[in-house]
């Protein structure tokens, strides 16, 4: 995405978050959630991966306790030419991943216990090539700060309900503090949804040019739509400003937060995979509903001493 509609996207949440201060507060209200939406931005751009992380107890890891892992995003980092961003694991049944990050220089990729335990080395090489497009688009930054701003506007909007429910007090009154409890975040979603829409297309074909095969990163988003409607990720339950962070919806449906998904259909998705796999000479289709495992996937990385340490880091998060 361009720095001038990433710009304008970060300046709409700013002004819904003004918008929510105004109907509360007046012209007082929008001062101080101006000055809150500097400061959260502000906030953001230094904490916000930091924050993230410690939000899902995301593990770091490296060379001498997850070999293969840190080994295969080295190698898909230098394809990209990018330097070597920290690598984390999340214990969390459910496969799935996330880059974060506020450049290149400081990014990060998380990946579940889940991804490494249930794809092929292949499909996680296309897993991890899209979370390092991101990182190389920039888009890990404004992830991360629309996240933070989500959230802070949806924190705002139930303050409405307790502060501005009183007409006496200039507030928007009983009514309006309700509409305001659910519109607003609405609002929101809807800017995180033109965000993510654009960027996982465009992630999705820079990632499965740097891995080389788009085929590879279609059978693992089958492999993971399919998991995430089956097995719940409680961590994003309790934080859905985040969800569109991660390659596949993490959400369950559920809630309400679900009416309107941040990520593309993952059909459309893997009908652009198998459209890119045809121009670059590949002929292997990928069902939706069952992906086939991928020709010549000799090894994974869910075995060995990476089965072993995803255990050992798993059982350790759990104690802390």
């Amino acid at each position: 995405m361009s720095y001038f509609k990433t710009a304008m996207l970060l300046a709409g949440m700013t002004a819904l978050f003004m918008g929510v201060g105004y109907l509360i507060g007046g012209a007082s209200g929008a001062t101080i959630a101006l000055l809150v939406a500097a400061g959260t931005n502000l906030f953001a751009y230094w904490n916000s991966d930091r924050m993230v992380l410690s939000m899902y107890g995301a593990q770091p890891v490296d060379a001498r306790n997850a070999p293969d892992l840190y080994r295969l995003v080295g190698d898909l980092a230098n394809r990209a030419g990018l330097p070597m961003p920290r690598v984390y694991l999340m214990d969390n049944p459910q496969p799935n991943a996330f880059a974060t990050g506020r450049n290149p220089e400081n990014a990060a990729v998380a990946v579940t216990t889940g991804l490494v335990q249930s794809l092929s080395r292949e499909e996680l090489a296309g897993v991890i090539a899209h979370e390092l497009a991101h990182v190389k688009n920039h888009d890990t930054l404004l992830m991360t700060i629309t996240a933070t701003i989500a959230g802070a506007i949806s924190m705002v909007a139930q303050f409405g309900m307790f502060f501005g429910g009183n007409r006496n007090n200039n507030g928007p009154g009983i009514i309006g503090s309700l509409a305001l409890m659910i519109l607003a975040p609405l609002g929101a979603m809807l800017v995180q949804m033109a965000i993510s829409r654009t960027r996982e297309y465009a992630a999705d074909d820079l990632g499965a040019r740097i891995c080389g095969q788009p085929m590879w990163l279609a059978s693992a988003l089958a492999k993971i739509d399919n998991a995430a409607h089956q097995i719940p990720n409680e961590d994003a339950e309790r934080a859905p400003a985040t969800a569109h962070m991660f390659i596949i919806n993490p959400l369950s449906g559920r809630g309400m937060d679900n009416l309107f998904t941040t990520h593309p259909s993952t059909q459309n998705r893997i009908a652009a995979l198998q459209q890119l796999a045809g121009q670059l000479g590949e002929q292997a289709p990928v069902r939706t509903a069952g992906a086939p495992r991928v020709r010549g996937a000799a090894s994974r990385v869910g075995h060995g001493a990476d089965r072993r340490s995803v255990a050992a880091l798993a059982s350790a998060s759990k104690s802390t």
